[in-house]
């Protein structure tokens, strides 16, 4: 008979179907019309309803097959008992098949650490910019992300009444990231995707610095990975804190699975073990290829305004 499959390749497994019925709530609430909309610490850090009922099914969803795995998500909620419809217990077949890296096959469940961004990109959401919106789940071992699930609730929202809405990528290191086209950006092209509300001085000048062909703004860190894996940009580059862990736990993952790299501005790798701090302090860093290239170009006074 066949080894049931590792815990890994469980846990991933799982979260593919939490995600996929995560978006099918994200559309209900924006369907449904009243979005419940929350100021947390002002206008460009909301909640909505959507943010708070998807959290509670994924933190729910994934306690309950897998009880002693750290799971934390980005809204602070009141610990409501979750109703059943919340509950989803599918899990992706596909994935089940896989073949889990043997480094990763002796993993015990509190070994891991899951963070969840329930709704990345809240503000994009009220304002209509729904292809910003993504759901994230990123599976943590040993303070490195190592796999992740990127859904996007409004994929194709614009693409016609025939298109498949919605898409679900996921990704782990050893095996690679499935669900999208992978594409490098047009060589010899520096296109920078950033912050689209958390702009500031020194946002912009570590850009500038870059010499940057075009600047593309969009909401969003899972978003934003997107455009690195699909070649829209070549480059993320966020010289700022704002970014939590939570935002770039599965986007971390998706992108190192393709052989990408993302760090802080400093060029240190995030940790994610559950005692770390919640805020990626010294902002963000991210290219498929040539890294390098954006990584030696910060300027200095860019690195000594964000410690890390």
């Amino acid at each position: 008979s066949m080894a049931s499959p590792a815990l890994l390749m469980r846990v991933v497994a799982s979260a593919y179907s939490v995600a996929e019925k995560a978006a099918t709530i994200v559309r209900n609430v924006m369907a449904a019309g009243d979005l419940g909309i929350v100021e947390k610490t002002g206008a460009n850090d909301l909640q909505t309803k959507a943010d708070r009922l998807v959290q509670m099914s994924i933190c729910a969803s994934l306690a309950r097959k897998f009880p002693k795995v750290t799971i934390i998500g980005e809204e602070e909620l009141p610990a409501d008992e979750v109703t059943e419809e919340l509950i989803e217990d599918g899990h992706c077949e596909e994935i089940l098949k896989r073949t889990c890296p043997a480094q990763y096959t002796g993993i015990k469940e509190e070994e891991l650490v899951i963070w969840v961004d329930p709704l990345d990109g809240t503000k994009e959401y009220t304002e209509g910019l729904l292809d910003h919106v993504t759901v994230l789940i990123g599976i943590a071992y040993g303070g490195k992300a190592i796999a992740g699930v990127i859904n996007q609730p409004y994929y194709n929202y614009e693409a016609g009444a025939d298109a498949v809405l919605g898409r679900t990528i996921w990704g782990v290191l050893g095996i690679g990231a499935f669900g999208f086209q992978l594409t490098e950006a047009p060589p010899g092209k520096h296109i920078i995707v950033t912050t689209r509300s958390h702009s500031s001085t020194l946002v912009n000048d570590c850009i500038s610095a870059l010499n940057p062909d075009s600047v593309i703004r969009v909401g969003g860190a899972g978003n934003k990975i997107i455009q690195l894996i699909e070649g829209k940009a070549s480059a993320y580059v966020f010289a700022s804190p704002g970014c939590k862990k939570w935002d770039t736990c599965a986007p971390e993952a998706i992108l190192h699975a393709v052989g990408g790299k993302i760090t802080d501005i400093h060029g240190n790798a995030f940790q994610y073990n559950k005692e770390v701090k919640h805020m990626n302090s010294a902002g963000v860093l991210a290219a498929l290829r040539n890294y390098d290239y954006y990584a030696g170009r910060i300027p200095n006074n860019v690195k000594q305004s964000l410690v890390p």
